[in-house]
């Protein structure tokens, strides 16, 4: 048996889903994803959503939404996977990585402040695990230097932070991703909400190749027939196909994170007081989406520790390389960057299964297989 770290949920009701558009009229860019932005706008509590086809998708439109370009600096972490900091590069600007909490694993704001230059435009946090960011002390220092916020919620979807959704919070743009681990699945897809109306039109505009019939935004109007291009943007559309599963996904999300918090409330328990063992900490005021189940295991070696649980049949990864480690940025000015409590989180982290199918008698075999190999 092969228990993987992450799975997709999928019943019968998001077959039926996908199966009326596959009988519809409209595959692609329709009313089904209409409704799925109407959705997740109105579960986040956002004004506006405007859904493509994959979480860096989404990054990358808010980072041109945004206006950050050639010369501006944006702030995010280490400790996330590449996409958070390759969308700075794909507008030209430059990321900058601020240190971690050691406790909290998101971006330190202290360190956040310590990086801003007359370059900075702009924050990324990431909400790392589910776990939402220290949102209020970002947001004050975001104030104070004129600088926007961009928060990536890839594993964050119905995550809260005092009491509100992700995606509610006065940043200026939010995106999930959609991908099959995470809180819900279209295959591939992502997702970007705002209550700046302004963002949303060139959201909009950046999806869909920078081509628009906005009377507002084009130069003049020949016929009902006419669209302009007025922009430079991508094909980062959705299809309704995987909207109808977003969709229906939804639905159900408020019982995914339930699950993926029993699985983690089973693991604390069962290595509570395992001498050398970290346990992943919950910030008070937040609740995590618990996307992953984070371990730090200093002391017993994680490589040999990742090798035989994976011998084991026991799918457990590692998230995430520091973004500076990466080959590409070495190779592009980022030889001398070293955050040192990223680093000290990288060398010992490991991450369990954490999924809503995962069973109890197959997290079971988990908890069983950690304790015994962290014995020997």
């Amino acid at each position: 048996m092969y228990i993987p770290y992450g799975h997709q949920t999928i019943t019968e009701d998001d077959i039926q889903a996908v199966v009326d558009v596959l009988r519809s009229d409209y595959l692609t860019t329709g009313p089904a994803v209409e409704e799925f932005e109407r959705k997740v706008a109105g579960y986040t509590g956002a004004t506006y959503a405007v859904a493509v086809s994959n979480g860096t998708a989404a990054l990358h439109t808010a980072c041109l939404a945004a206006g950050i370009g050639p010369g501006d600096e944006v702030i995010t972490t280490p400790i996330t996977f590449a996409a958070s900091a390759n969308c700075v590069l794909y507008c030209g600007a430059r990321p900058v990585f601020a240190d971690i909490d050691p406790v909290t694993y998101n971006i330190d704001p202290e360190d956040i402040e310590k990086k801003i230059t007359p370059r900075t435009k702009a924050i990324i946090p990431v909400h790392f695990t589910g776990q939402p960011c220290a949102m209020d002390e970002i947001h004050k220092i975001a104030r104070k230097h004129g600088l926007l916020v961009i928060e990536d919620a890839a594993h964050a979807l119905g995550a809260e932070y005092k009491g509100k959704k992700i995606g509610s919070l006065p940043s200026d743009i939010t995106i999930f991703s959609f991908h099959p681990v995470k809180p819900i699945t279209t295959g591939e897809g992502g997702m970007a909400v705002t209550d700046d109306k302004g963002l949303y039109e060139r959201l909009k505009l950046f999806r869909s190749h920078g081509i628009t019939r906005e009377e507002g935004m084009m130069e003049k109007k020949e016929g009902g027939w006419y669209y302009e291009q007025v922009a430079l943007g991508f094909n980062y559309r959705m299809t309704d196909i995987q909207a109808a599963l977003g969709s229906s996904q939804l639905g159900k999300l408020d019982g995914f994170i339930q699950r993926r918090q029993c699985v983690a409330e089973r693991y604390n328990k069962a290595f509570e007081g395992t001498p050398g063992l970290i346990l992943p900490a919950q910030q008070e005021g937040t609740k995590s989406g618990w996307h992953l189940y984070v371990l730090q295991a200093p002391g017993f070696g994680r490589d040999r520790v990742f090798a035989s649980l994976r011998d084991e049949g026991i799918g457990v990864n590692v998230h995430y390389i520091p973004v500076y480690r990466h080959p590409y940025y070495q190779r592009h000015g980022y030889q001398d960057t070293f955050c040192p409590n990223a680093e000290a989180l990288y060398q010992d982290m490991i991450s369990l299964p954490i999924y809503p199918g995962l069973e109890e008698g197959q997290q079971e075999i988990v908890i069983e297989k950690v304790l015994s190999v962290l014995g020997r």
